[in-house]
């Protein structure tokens, strides 16, 4: 993600696709809230977690040995920076079986004990996830990735619903327009809330 140059707050907003398909709906509902951070001028990116080989953390202590890195040398290590230089991180995943995707719970658990044993570096930056749902289960989904942004002393803004959108097959986000009005609302407040938190930068 693009660096702040000196004198100059240029805000960066990650976004993890925990979702197998690049271009699927949940890929779609994340372009959402980071196009309106765009329209504010923000930096955005997007990190394609899943559909990615990864295996779950193995609690082994290595990450105390060698703060900041996973001992599993994978691209978990290469999103780790990642979100460390971002302000804002928002999570996405399909909701498998009432939770999360295996590559967002992968995300979670390892790259969250890298953070609990360096200080909790993510607190009070900005955090969000969103999901998309056949029929139920979106709201445990949500809140294993809540579970994680509040655990780790981020904030979140909220919108006019819980950030979800009732999307199964390709394009089902597009007739969801609650869905999408979800999203936009989703990305206005995290632009207010990020501008807010670095008004005096």
């Amino acid at each position: 993600m693009p660096q702040k140059r000196k004198g100059e707050c240029i805000l960066n907003v990650l976004a993890i696709n925990g979702s197998p398909h690049p271009g699927g709906n949940t890929a779609h509902m994340l372009r959402s809230v980071l196009s309106v951070c765009e329209e504010a001028g923000m930096e955005t990116a997007v990190f394609q977690a899943g559909g990615r080989p990864v295996r779950g953390c193995m609690a082994c202590g290595g990450c105390e040995r060698h703060p900041g890195r996973c001992a599993i040398d994978d691209w978990m290590n290469e999103l780790y920076p990642l979100m460390l230089g971002a302000d804002a991180i928002v999570l996405g995943s399909p909701t498998y079986f009432s939770d999360v995707s295996p590559e967002m719970k992968a995300v979670i658990d390892r790259c969250g004990f890298i953070a609990a044993r360096t200080g909790k570096p993510f607190g009070r930056k900005v955090g969000a996830a969103v999901c998309a749902v056949r029929r139920a289960g979106a709201l445990t989904t949500l809140g294993t990735m809540q579970n994680f942004l509040l655990m780790n002393d981020m904030i979140l803004p909220g919108s006019t619903y819980w950030n979800m959108s009732l999307s199964l097959r390709p394009g089902d986000y597009e007739k969801d327009d609650e869905g999408m009005r979800t999203m936009r609302r989703l990305g206005e407040n995290l632009v207010w809330l990020l501008q807010k938190i670095h008004a005096d930068e």
